[in-house]
């Protein structure tokens, strides 16, 4: 056989193998498509939700609202059930200056409701309202997505907001109740998920829970990457730019000159609260994600890594049957030369 005919059989080969396998990966292809996509979908997606005096008559600086103002205000309905969330899973207490953020909170908000959310409620929770994600949920491999997930099945259970145990409340979040959904733009890009407010059965935070299933990989075998893409912000704030109607849907973002008001990264202070900056289970890969959302090229750099990681594939399988046909040659030749050798003997001993 030559050469040339080989490596047709091998092309056909790998052809048909991606043809048939094409119900795994082509979903799978779509969906990090749209996860690398965020950078250059986000602006134009949210560029109508940040929440604005023009379009919204709202003070993002919330210098116009008392401290305390537990409502949406008079002429506005409040679409938001006051509850407070904070989720804490795993066997450890919180954390006292935790506990001390959340009482500022809750001093702020005294007539709300304040639930929080520990392993007992959460698998509750989970196997009475969404039995189908149950499993899924319980073999999450890092603890954070737990997390994650639980949020958007708090808030589409009960709506409210949740919160991260690190943000010490500074005013009442109660203006914000005008709106059906807001979350805090993050940086470089799409929204943080430390801190939402949603109406009860909003339709947005349903997407949230019903595509985790479908976002459920561990990407790249990077932890930052695997939790960002699977419950994190880089994956809601993708199901976001996937919404068919963001009308009810608000991004807390900035000013004129103070373009990063309500971001929350790091040990920050902002009109709403004062971060304690707790996002311990970053990892080494999150620099590279990072770096990554700054580039307009960055979801071209991903796509580039995955089109490599598919031909790295082929070339492999390729390889590997190359190899294999010459390992069956070099026991054929073998079992020819041992064939003939005995066969002398015999005539010999004959």
């Amino acid at each position: 056989m030559t050469m040339p005919c080989l490596r047709v059989k091998i092309f056909i080969v790998v052809c048909v193998a991606l043809f048939l396998s094409q119900k795994w990966w082509l979903p799978l292809g779509h969906t990090l498509f749209n996860l690398v996509a965020l950078s250059s979908r986000w602006r134009q997606a949210s560029v109508q939700s940040f929440i604005s005096k023009d379009r919204d008559d709202f003070d993002v600086t919330f210098a116009s609202y008392p401290v305390n103002q537990s409502t949406a205000g008079s002429g506005y309905q409040d679409l938001i059930p006051p509850i407070l969330h904070h989720i804490h899973l795993g066997p450890h207490e919180p954390r006292p200056e935790w506990m001390g953020a959340r009482d500022e909170c809750i001093r702020y908000h005294p007539n709300w409701k304040a639930y929080i959310w520990d392993d007992d409620s959460a698998e509750k929770l989970v196997n009475e309202e969404f039995p189908h994600l149950s499993d899924m949920w319980k073999d999450y491999r890092y603890p954070v997505e737990r997390v994650d997930a639980l949020r958007y099945m708090v808030l589409q259970t009960y709506g409210g907001v949740v919160l991260d145990f690190d943000l010490a409340c500074k005013r009442s979040l109660g203006p914000l109740r005008r709106f059906e959904f807001v979350a805090p733009a993050a940086h470089p890009t799409g929204f943080s998920i430390g801190f939402m407010m949603a109406s009860q059965g909003n339709e947005f935070v349903r997407d949230l829970v019903d595509n985790l299933t479908r976002y459920n990989h561990v990407w790249f075998y990077l932890p930052y990457v695997a939790v960002m893409f699977s419950t994190g912000c880089h994956y809601a704030s993708t199901i976001f730019t996937l919404q068919e109607n963001r009308n009810p849907l608000r991004i807390l973002g900035g000013i004129t000159g103070s373009p990063r008001l309500h971001m929350l990264n790091g040990f920050v202070d902002t009109p709403l609260f004062r971060h304690l900056g707790s996002s311990s289970w970053h990892n080494f890969d999150a620099a590279l994600i990072n770096w990554i959302g700054h580039l307009r090229s960055g979801s071209i750099i991903i796509s580039l890594i995955f089109v490599a990681s598919l031909l790295l594939t082929v070339y492999v399988t390729r390889l590997c049957l190359r190899r294999r046909r010459c390992s069956a040659a070099r026991d054929k030749a073998m079992g020819d030369r041992f064939d003939s050798e005995r066969g002398f003997s015999c005539i010999k001993e004959a």
